[in-house]
């Protein structure tokens, strides 16, 4: 018998951020994953291969005209875009900026809101 544990911040979905992932993925990004994470905001993580080497800048550039498909409102609520290559998710010596980002994305600090 196997079982599986849920990520704390699969419980934050909702249908919107369901649609934020649809969105993404018919564009082509390898991974995506969205909550809300209060009443004011929505955290978005795409993994892609084709991240890698590219700045924040570039990054955001490639995920912003799918984001700009999306509802006006929904597209206000998107407050934190992580955007991550697979390589920088594998556990490495040290701890880097990414694997940080990608733990409070994973495991959501409370919300003040």
């Amino acid at each position: 018998m196997t079982s599986t544990v849920a990520h704390a911040w699969e419980t934050k979905r909702t249908r919107e951020t369901r649609k934020v992932e649809d969105v993404l993925r018919r564009a082509g990004f390898e991974m995506v994953d969205a909550y809300r994470y209060n009443s004011a905001s929505i955290r978005l993580r795409v993994i892609d291969a084709r991240f890698e080497g590219l700045s924040l800048a570039k990054r955001d550039g490639l995920v912003e005209p799918s984001i700009a498909q999306l509802p006006e409102k929904t597209q206000a609520d998107i407050i934190t875009l992580f955007t991550f290559a697979p390589k920088e998710l594998r556990p490495k010596s040290g701890i880097s900026r990414e694997l940080l980002q990608n733990v409070e994305f994973e495991n959501p600090s409370p919300s003040i809101l």
